[in-house]
């Protein structure tokens, strides 16, 4: 029956199915006092009561098939890594929100090469989180993520109004860079000038008149729909496009057509839930099958997820799914990582939980409105009042939180919204809440395809320095009450928050080197006619910048504290890629000129690393001194310090050969 203490014991699990078992992963390498770890790879086939409370905020689920016991059904992939010896467990489940269905937690804390496998050695990297006796587990949570290359997938039901399917306007964006980022997963190349690209969602009807193609160099530019810009449906999920003259390969196609039968995405944010819950509470399955994890053995959870994941656990808070159907709390630790501002267009009828606003690409798709940041706010704009924690503060199940950005989230990701109001005033964190920006470090890192889009060389300088020390932390303060290093972000009052023009203004002369004239604007937007309507705007603002160029604000890396280059967040688009705009979530590393001689030939302001420093040698000992005093405040791990210390001895002034 509907809401049984059964359903509630397994939150809603009603099958486990092992489909694979390493009983020693990693090739039998040990980690500490944990030792060895196991690897168990399934599917649980899970249904869900659409009228519980704690249901209500799911778009669409009134509207999903229900079986004869009044539930909605799903199955979803799950993942566990767990120490074989399970009393070596430090009793902690670490849950990673996949990003598109791919595990990426382990490389980017563990400092491994990414991998959804965990079949030889070098999967683990240094093996930190495994040192630490987490048990980690992931599912599919995606609705729209294909099978393939060990990424976990979710089925999730498709809604429907009682006397047919649902069918609406929807809305595509295509840019055919091939990039390797931006929509490119969704587009396939078939000659220089025409390319097939697949919609989200089938189209209702395959009348051409019912749809409209346009295309814009970009995003602030008119709509237009020149007599060479052609398309066609292939089928009901594809349609070809043959570009206009003119527009270079950065330019936005924007599709709106009807489109039917959308999926209950937002169904993916309470299996996270139910999953969690199963595995620290479950019993056997209807069937016998036990738990692969004793219940009672996760005594706590934290939630991990970057990018795409983690705007994923900003919405999971918000929408009041941090409390379990039996009471009480899910997660007890929240570790969202380079989210900016935004949340995710997933809880949302006709979702793409793979899209998200920037400056060119997706500007304005869902997932980018108020509210922004953690406390209770009145937005003058939009005339509401809300908070990212204000349901779980009611409920009494809210999170300590570390979030993290990195310093494109400022340019890409209106991170200055996560502490400002929505005037531009400086706001206070509530108490379960630390925020911290690494200053000058990009996103991520570029795929090789990318070179050709960026006008700058990338920056390699990786946020993980800080990611790894406050995770730790962050696992202190749940566990023993040790409170982490203060809030490190720029702030107004500070002074390292500032608007675009005063960065422009005091950025150093660099030869080749062109600022932004904008970062990621945001508009109040009216997302019930397509395209979306804009409104007022909200003030955003990015990092006040020292003589380098290097952002002042937030955590330095050693390198950037006693730097030998400039390290920017931000990079822009080359020439014939729609040039002069961010390009998405990259950041530029410059270096300084070698001698004197060198920059004054050149006309860089930046003083040269001759003029600087004595030496390599006395470079380094700076370097080494600045990583102690990281280490010190609580931002970076001895072992790290001491790695970066081991490579300057390399002799290298390149950035890029101690990272």
């Amino acid at each position: 029956m509907p809401g049984s203490d059964r359903s509630r014991s397994n939150a809603g699990v009603r099958r486990i199915e092992i489909l694979e078992t390493q009983p020693l992963a990693f090739e039998g390498r040990t980690f500490g006092d944990a030792g060895a770890y196991r690897h168990i790879r399934g599917r649980l086939t899970c249904d869900i009561d659409p009228t519980h409370q704690l249901n209500a905020t799911i778009v669409d689920l009134d509207k999903a098939p229900r079986n004869r016991d009044g539930r909605v059904e799903y199955w979803t992939d799950f993942s566990v890594l767990t120490p074989a010896d399970a009393a070596r467990s430090n009793g902690w489940l670490f849950y990673e929100v996949l990003n598109r269905g791919n595990k990426l937690g382990i490389s980017r804390i563990n400092n491994a090469v990414a991998s959804n496998r965990f079949d030889k050695a070098a999967d683990a990297g240094d093996g930190l989180l495994m040192r630490q006796g987490f048990t980690m587990i992931w599912s599919g949570w995606q609705g729209d993520v294909q099978a393939g290359q060990d990424r976990l997938a979710i089925d999730l039901p498709t809604a429907r109004n009682p006397d047919g399917p649902i069918v609406a306007p929807s809305r595509e964006e295509f840019i055919a860079e091939a990039s390797g980022l931006a929509t490119d997963e969704f587009i396939r190349q078939t000659s220089d000038n025409v390319f097939v690209a697949t919609l989200s969602y089938p189209a209702a009807n395959l009348d051409p008149s019912l749809a409209t193609l346009t295309v814009r160099q970009r995003e602030q530019d008119a709509r237009v729909s020149p007599p060479d810009l052609k398309w066609r449906y292939v089928d009901g999920v594809h349609i070809e496009i043959q570009r206009a003259a003119g527009f270079d390969r950065g330019a936005i196609h924007e599709f709106i057509y009807p489109a039917r039968d959308p999926k209950v995405m937002g169904l993916g944010l309470a299996s996270i839930r139910d999953v969690v819950s199963y595995f620290r509470e479950g019993g056997p399955d209807d069937g016998g099958q036990p738990n692969p994890l004793a219940a009672g053995t996760m005594r706590r959870a934290m939630i991990f997820g970057a990018s795409q994941s983690g705007r994923i656990i900003r919405d999971f808070i918000y929408e009041g799914l941090n409390e379990s159907l039996r009471g009480g709390i899910v997660f007890d630790a929240a570790l969202p990582v380079v989210t900016g501002s935004r949340r995710s267009f997933v809880n949302a009828r006709f979702a793409q939980p793979g899209r998200y606003s920037r400056q060119h690409e997706d500007h304005s798709f869902g997932g980018d409105q108020f509210p922004f940041s953690y406390p209770t706010l009145t937005d003058p704009h939009s005339g509401r009042t809300d908070g990212i924690l204000r349901r779980a503060i009611a409920a009494d199940v809210c999170p300590k939180i570390a979030h993290i950005d990195a310093d494109t989230e400022l340019w890409a990701g209106r991170g200055s919204l996560l502490v400002t109001d929505c005037e531009g005033c400086d706001i206070e964190m509530p108490q379960p809440v630390r925020i911290y920006l690494t200053a000058g470090v990009p996103h991520a890192t570029a795929p090789p395809a990318a070179a050709a889009v960026a006008q700058l060389p990338h920056n390699p300088i990786p946020y993980s320095f800080a990611l790894r020390a406050l995770l730790l932390h962050l696992l202190r303060w749940v566990e023993y009450g040790e409170a982490p290093p203060p809030s490190a972000f720029p702030s107004r009052s500070a002074g390292t928050l500032v608007p675009v023009d005063q960065f422009r203004r005091t950025f150093p002369k660099i030869p080749n080197v062109t600022t932004p004239v904008a970062c990621n604007r945001l508009n109040v937007m009216d997302h019930s006619v397509q395209p979306p309507r804009p409104g007022a705007e909200y003030p955003v603002f990015v990092g006040a910048v020292d003589a380098d160029g290097n952002t002042a604000g937030g955590i330095r890396h050693p390198l950037i504290e006693v730097p030998a280059a400039t390290a920017t967040g931000w990079n822009l688009r080359a020439k014939g890629y729609g040039e002069g705009d961010l390009y998405n979530i990259l950041g530029a590393l410059v270096p300084f000129p070698r001698t004197e001689a060198e920059r004054a030939s050149s006309g860089d302001s930046r003083p040269s690393l001759e003029a600087r420093y004595e030496s390599h040698q006395d470079w380094s000992k700076r370097v080494a001194a600045a990583a102690d005093v990281q280490v010190a405040a609580g931002f970076m791990l001895q072992e790290d310090a001491g790695r970066l210390s081991e490579k300057l001895k390399s002799g290298s002034w390149s950035i890029r050969d101690l990272l």
